[in-house]
């Protein structure tokens, strides 16, 4: 295999610590190995004090293959494998845990579960409530952050806190640890045991680690610990790739490594073997926009001279179809479908794209669960007024949205597995203002009766006052209402065009099933176009790459309001750009959901680069 100048370099590196900066396509991959075979066939590094360290089990796996066959398959017993599988090795002799210690998914959640029954907790989905307590858990851990000066984005401080110490207490009485205390327990037992931290220094005099720009302030104060004396760490990674901030990944541990260790050498792979030229010079336009980041200068051996492909549509059927011909055009020019990408920033956003996929014969896959809209709490709620205004009396559907918004409705006042209106508002003869709720939800079901669907969505939001109690919901939980009112958008969209609720409904069906069947046969066809969000994008890479909604409040996302949350979406966005071999397209569209939306900057800076802004010290 022949290396250029800079990748040797590394792979010729020996003693001491060592910064590998590996942009896009720059061969990492081939230098840790390269590097590791290096260290043991001339510098006689013996094997066992070798530990290559990757983020993923797969990507582990794939590191140790790569190398077996650099080896020739010799039983070489370098130690492979994630940070999480390394510490859980460290405690398996100090604490003799087993496997049966580690509390897996199903009993975390069961643990929150039980926690939650002891609170009045308003929520419409337990899974997600349970989802985003855990994170915000995961965070406090891997941050080490103090549990009273964390504000919880998922329910009220108090609370939080009191659900977290009890999940503590639920893990240390049944004996168990979740995936995050491998890391704390780790680093208390370094601190508390120099003995201990000895052995392991003495054991792994080498240590490489792949995609470094992942790492949490956490993981990196082990790394440091287990590394000393001898400091042989050699990391590679890329800050520009830097895209789980919310995991408590931070670029500037990367960024501050050499402060760290000031005698550390700096390489910087320069070479981009995936992308075209054009793809490189705008994904380097876009990124050095942003001001905390090393500064690189990378050029592309890949000869296409594609250029990066822009536009803007009117609406998402308008991009939907463009994009659907295009790739149609390019299959009838010989490309087959698996060189296909469609990368977007939530897995909310391709409802519409999947729609039209299916009804244009596409075969796709996802990398993501894409959940399906029409099964989300918000779009029971409309159905379910809709069934009532169908003539639906069933006690179970009133229950659902007597209170949405607040009538002041007693669930008691309903008796009857049936709801009759005279009867219910009989009920209160001596309290006429209830009376009058009543006769209004019974008016207002008339009216729906006559509407399509796309007006009964608009009627129960605005003239019924869903939004107000979805406003209201949000304050309540403490979480964004414009993420609820973005659900509500889609699915209002979704019902557009529909002259009647059968056909509405009868799409949905077709949909539903639709996703179900690609659930089941995700990665069986692997002849298929593969729509990703950009976070799962990265690590891949494609012939032809599409990013669509390119829009503000999208990319970068509404949520983004400080500069560092800024140059996270940034470093995301040139994540897609450099997904792609040989053709880019961006695009974006001049309406979301009939309400109007503007090209985002990132389409600006991706053809304009800014000069002086990034740190090369």
């Amino acid at each position: 295999m022949n290396f250029n100048k800079a990748q040797l370099g590394a792979i010729e590196h020996k003693d001491g610590a060592m910064l590998v900066l590996a942009g896009p396509g720059s061969g990492k991959t081939a230098v840790i190995t390269h590097r590791t075979k290096k260290l043991i066939t001339k510098h006689h590094v013996k094997p066992s004090e070798i530990l290559v360290i990757t983020f993923t089990k797969a990507a582990a796996n794939e590191m140790k293959e790569r190398f077996n066959s650099l080896m020739k398959d010799e039983r070489v017993n370098v130690s492979f494998g994630t940070f999480h599988a390394v510490f859980f090795t460290i405690l398996k002799y100090a604490y003799r845990f087993t496997s049966a210690n580690i509390a897996d998914e199903s009993v975390r959640y069961g643990f929150i579960r039980e926690i939650l029954s002891y609170y009045r907790l308003e929520y419409k989905d337990e899974n997600e409530f349970i989802g985003n307590l855990l994170a915000e858990i995961s965070l406090i851990k891997n941050s080490r952050i103090d549990i009273e000066n964390f504000y919880s984005g998922v329910c009220g401080e108090e609370i939080f806190r009191d659900i977290y110490k009890k999940y503590e207490t639920r893990l240390k009485e049944n004996r168990l640890i979740d995936f995050d205390d491998m890391l704390s327990y780790t680093y208390e037992l370094f601190k508390e045991r120099p003995d201990i931290l000895a052995l392991w220094q003495n054991k792994y005099k080498y240590i490489l680690i792949d995609e470094f720009q992942d790492i949490n302030r956490l993981q990196y104060e082990i790394i440091k610990m287990l590394a000393a004396p001898q400091n042989n760490l050699f990391i590679v990674g890329d800050d520009d790739q830097s895209i789980y901030r919310f995991r408590g990944s931070k670029p500037e541990i990367m960024l501050g490594f050499e402060k760290d260790y000031p005698d550390a050498k700096r390489i910087l792979l320069d070479t981009n073997y995936r992308c075209g030229r054009y793809i490189v010079e705008a994904s380097l336009n876009l990124i050095s926009h942003n001001r905390e980041r090393f500064d690189k200068k990378i050029i592309a051996a890949s000869k296409s001279k594609a250029p990066v492909t822009f536009a803007d549509f009117e609406n998402r059927r308008d991009e939907n179809i463009f994009l659907i011909r295009d790739i149609d055009k390019k299959i009838k020019a010989g490309a087959v479908f698996s060189d296909f990408a469609v990368l977007f920033r939530t897995n909310t956003q391709p409802r519409q794209l999947i729609e039209q996929l299916m009804s244009y014969n596409i075969p796709f896959k996802t990398k993501d669960n894409i959940p399906n809209i029409y099964e989300h709490w918000i779009a029971r709620d409309l159905f379910t007024y809709q069934r009532i205004a169908g003539g639906s009396r069933d006690r179970a559907d009133f229950l659902q949205i007597m209170n949405r918004p607040k009538r002041y409705l007693s669930r008691d006042s309903l008796c009857d597995a049936t709801v009759a209106f005279d009867e219910w508002i009989k009920l209160f003869d001596e309290k006429p203002w209830i009376a009058e709720r009543i006769e209004k939800l019974e008016y207002d079901m008339k009216l729906i009766s006559r509407m399509n669907p796309y007006a009964s969505i608009n009627y129960i939001r605005r003239g019924i006052g869903y939004d107000d109690f979805l406003a209201e919901y949000a304050e309540y939980r403490n979480i964004n209402k414009e993420d609820l009112f973005d659900i509500l958008d889609e699915i209002q969209s979704g019902a557009k065009g529909f002259a009647t609720y059968e056909e509405w409904y009868e799409h949905i069906r077709e949909y539903t099933k639709q996703m179900k069947l690609m659930a089941l046969s995700k990665e069986s066809d692997p002849n298929a176009v593969t729509l990703a969000t950009l976070h799962s994008s990265k690590g891949l890479e494609f012939e032809n790459v599409y990013i669509i909604d390119a829009n503000e409040g999208i990319m970068p996302y509404k949520k983004a309001v400080l500069e560092k949350d800024i140059e996270e979406e940034r470093r995301l966005f040139y994540v897609g750009m450099t997904r792609a071999k040989t053709s880019l397209s961006v695009y974006s569209v001049k309406s979301v959901n009939d309400k109007s939306a503007q090209a985002s900057r990132f389409v600006r800076e991706s053809k304009e680069p800014r000069q002086n802004n990034s740190r090369d010290d």
